[in-house]
């Protein structure tokens, strides 16, 4: 905790305020999704969408989700940031974060269409795509794809540190999350038999992604050696 500190300069308190803005985002971003989708009528979490939940009266929570998690993410990025900036200005991987984030407020702001038949008497797949439909598609691509992206090349920046377990752990978490993440693209793509575990898998790709954001910023907070 010394060395984040003395990163860049920056007032230890703020800096590390940032800094677990990466561990309770994810974490609150799953509870919510989880309970929500526990508690909707005519929901499977197995089946449907996570981005379905922003649909109907009680929507707004999904929404709200989406777009406070997105920030939470966007603060941790900055504060990532500025801890490797010491390390040789080192930005690529805070910067995917960050892309993240800002994927999150846009996916809240933009509510997708119905899809996996979902809501009752949708069918399962848009007949007609909507303006918002297809831009909440577009900001969901720096979540789906960038995260990946991000944990490889932490993956890399941890090999020349000599971290080897966090080395293989991101590369893990990355080729996991994106292999996940296809499964639950051909299940909403009603690919025969992934239909009805399209949510799951798209809940397992959320759940290795943010999991690994949670984690890097506890492990951030506590490497004295690295800051």
């Amino acid at each position: 905790m010394k060395r984040l500190a003395e990163s860049g300069g920056e007032r230890p308190a703020v800096l590390r305020l940032l800094v677990a803005c990466g561990a309770v985002g994810p974490l609150l971003f799953m509870s919510v999704f989880l309970i929500a989708g526990a508690t909707r009528a005519d929901y499977s979490a197995v089946r449907h969408p996570v981005s379905s939940l922003s649909i109907g009266h009680r929507g707004w929570i999904q929404v709200a989700n989406f777009i406070v998690t997105g920030s939470l993410l966007l603060a941790f990025s900055a504060g990532l940031r500025r801890v490797l900036r010491r390390h040789g200005g080192w930005v690529w991987g805070p910067l995917l974060v960050g892309l993240a984030g800002i994927g999150l407020i846009g996916a809240g702001i933009f509510v997708n269409d119905p899809l996996n038949s979902y809501p009752p008497g949708t069918p399962p797949v848009p007949v007609e795509r909507t303006f918002h439909g297809r831009l909440h598609d577009l900001f969901g691509i720096p979540v789906f794809l960038g995260l990946p992206i991000a944990c490889l090349m932490f993956s890399r920046q941890f090999g020349k540190w000599d971290q080897r377990r966090w080395a293989v752990y991101s590369a893990l978490s990355g080729v996991a999350m994106l292999a996940a993440f296809v499964l639950a693209a051909m299940g909403f793509g009603q690919v025969p038999r992934f239909g009805d575990l399209a949510g799951l898998f798209q809940r397992l790709s959320l759940a290795v992604g943010f999991g690994w954001i949670a984690l890097l910023a506890v492990h951030v907070l506590r490497d004295r050696s690295r800051g």
